[in-house]
Formats: structure tokens, C-alpha cells, sequence
């Protein structure tokens, strides 16, 4: 049975006493270390809240950082996976407002362990749900939503410039598709396999292209003003040869194996602005309100994150595989 101190911190989850459940990673390795486990109730510290996850986001990252990346991010096992999570405030801690409790939320990027049913959130890192937003499509936003329309803000697309993404049919690529489109832009969205290639045309996308097949960049059909690299290495470079000069660049991903190795020389002569991921790691302000932007935007229906699949929490490996083996098109969540 979960117990917190003060007259105002309670929570309403566990009534018959049961243990919560998590994911833990003993050791890096495939989708096998992740593993269903019995775990201690979290209890809030001064600053922060406890939320009841009703879905978990994922991200590619998540599953290098699983498979031996752990420690450049800081994870040394055994740990608890996960960066974000939407669900209601359970308990609070000391000098949070009691107000929070009972509202719907999410634990915005940054916070840890999200692979659980009782997750335990700075309060500088919680983003409330509007009226009109589930939780879950809340969830598929709080890691690419949040991304995403800082990569937006960032390249400031204008309307009528060519836009090329790679990683269109991503959980991130799928959001930058349907910005560029808002933005007035001509949209190319490069991704793999025709499956993906038909979501990203219904997102709105002008044009598609299958960058797993030889001599894709000849069919983007010429320069683009905006490069948006979901993908990174030798693809993220091939698509930075189609920018042309005076454009802008933003090389934030990396599943095919590490960052497109852009030339800065290069690009310095050719007056092209690279963004990269260090420009996509906010401070908790900026992560608030980046969420509240796209949060408002999708309960406004101008923005749909698109749901893959849902798995629950104890099949957090298989979700990793499917990740993994590129069949989600859009978004995965965990649901404890």
C-alpha cells in the first residue's frame, strides 16, 4: 500500500495492497533485458508529484539507449526506461500546489523511469492535458511534439519552400510533416516501404519518396529550401546534398546508426544553417511550453500524432522489437 506524509498527499491506486510493476534493465542487450518487475512505491520529494501513467511514450532512442548507449545518457543498470509519460496526479510533494491532484498530465521529456505505473515528476516538468486531448494521444506528443515544434520554430518554414523529411512516417516525422503543411509548404516526405510512404501522402505530404531504394534523391525532384533529417548517417548526408545554397538543416536524428557526418566547412560556404540535436535539448520552461503549443494544437485538431500500436507495459520488450524492426509506422505506447 502506497503511504505518503502530509494531510493533502494521498494516493488512490493500490487499495488492495498490491505492488506496483515496472520495466527494469539489469544489463544493455536486446529486448529481452527489459523486464516486468515488482517495485517500490514511489513516494514525492519536495517538488514533485506522482502520477497513475495511463500511457508511456517511446522512442527510437530509447531502444539504443537499452541496447548499450545507456551510459553517454547517463543510465548505469539496473534502471527503469522511459522519458515521458500522461496520467492523473496522484500524490504531491512538499511546496506543490494540491490543486494538481487529480488532474490529467504529462511528465514531460526529461523525466525518468516512465516504464511503471507510478512514475515520480518534477513538477517543473509537468504539462497539463487540455479539454479535447486524450491521454494517450497526449502521451504519442510528449516526447515529438515537443521536438517537433522546436524544430519547427527553429528552420521558420515559409510558405511555398520545398521541405524535405526524412523519417516522414516516424512518430516525430509524422508531426513535422503535417507542420510544413500548416507552414504553407511544398512537403516531400522520404520513408521506407509503401505502407509508410501511403501514411505520409494521407498526412498531407505533396509528394513521397522511398529512400530504401537506389537513387531515391534523383526522385525528390530537385533543391529543397529545408532538410528536416530524422534518420541520420548516410542517408542524412544524401539528403543534405539536396539543399540548396542558403538553406537550412535540421540533423536531429540518428536510428539508422549515428548523425549525418555533415561537412561544417561546407556548409559555411554555402551559407547553409545546420541545426543539430544539442539545439533540440530544452530547459524545462521550454519543454512546458513547446508541449502546451502542440497539446493546444492537436485538441484544436490541426495536429494528429498517429498511434501505431499500443502494447502493454509487461510486453515492453516486444514493443522494443517492433520499434526495432521498423514496423510502427507513427507511434508505440506502453500501456500499464
Amino acid at each position: 500500500m502506497i503511504k505518503a506524509a502530509g494531510p493533502w498527499r494521498r494516493y488512490d491506486r493500490f487499495e488492495k495492497g498490491e505492488a506496483m510493476r515496472a520495466i527494469r534493465v539489469d544489463g544493455f542487450g536486446g529486448p529481452e533485458v527489459l523486464v516486468e518487475v515488482e517495485a517500490a512505491d514511489p513516494v514525492p520529494e519536495a517538488g514533485e508529484v506522482v502520477i497513475r501513467a495511463e500511457a508511456v511514450d517511446t522512442i527510437y532512442v530509447e531502444t539504443q539507449i537499452r541496447g548499450g548507449w545507456g551510459e553517454a545518457f547517463g543510465f548505469i543498470p539496473p534502471f527503469v526506461p522511459g522519458g515521458a509519460a500522461a496520467g492523473t496526479v496522484v500524490a504531491v510533494g512538499e511546496g506543490v500546489d494540491p490543486g494538481w491532484l487529480g488532474r490529467r498530465v504529462v511528465a514531460g521529456p526529461g523525466t525518468k523511469g516512465t516504464y511503471a505505473e507510478l512514475v515520480r515528476v518534477p513538477r517543473a516538468l509537468l504539462v497539463p492535458v487540455p479539454e479535447g486531448l486524450g491521454v494517450r494521444e497526449a502521451a504519442a506528443l510528449a516526447h515529438d511534439g515537443v521536438t517537433g515544434t522546436g524544430i519547427a520554430e527553429g528552420v521558420a518554414i515559409k510558405p511555398g519552400e520545398r521541405v524535405l523529411i526524412l523519417g516522414a512516417a516516424g512518430g516525430m516525422g509524422t508531426l513535422l510533416v503535417q507542420l510544413a503543411v500548416a507552414a504553407g509548404a511544398v512537403v516531400v516526405g522520404a520513408a521506407r516501404g509503401e505502407r509508410k510512404l501511403a501514411l505520409v501522402r494521407e498526412l498531407g505530404a505533396d509528394a513521397v519518396v522511398d529512400y530504401s531504394e537506389p537513387g531515391w534523391t534523383e526522385r525528390v525532384g530537385g533543391p529543397v529550401d529545408v532538410l528536416l533529417d530524422g534518420v541520420g548517417s548516410d542517408l542524412g548526408l544524401a539528403g543534405f546534398g539536396l539543399v540548396r545554397d542558403g538553406g537550412r538543416v535540421s540533423a536531429h536524428g540518428a536510428p539508422s546508426g549515428g548523425f549525418a557526418d555533415l561537412d561544417p566547412a561546407e556548409a559555411a560556404r554555402r551559407g547553409i544553417s545546420v541545426r543539430g540535436i544539442a539545439d533540440v535539448q530544452f530547459p524545462p520552461e521550454e519543454i512546458v511550453r513547446l508541449a502546451g503549443s502542440a497539446f493546444a494544437e492537436a485538441a484544436a485538431g490541426r495536429l494528429r500524432p498517429v498511434i501505431a500500436r499500443t502494447f502493454p507495459l509487461a510486453e515492453a520488450a516486444e514493443a522494443h522489437r517492433a520499434i526495432e524492426a521498423r514496423l510502427i509506422p507513427g507511434k508505440a505506447l506502453l500501456i500499464p
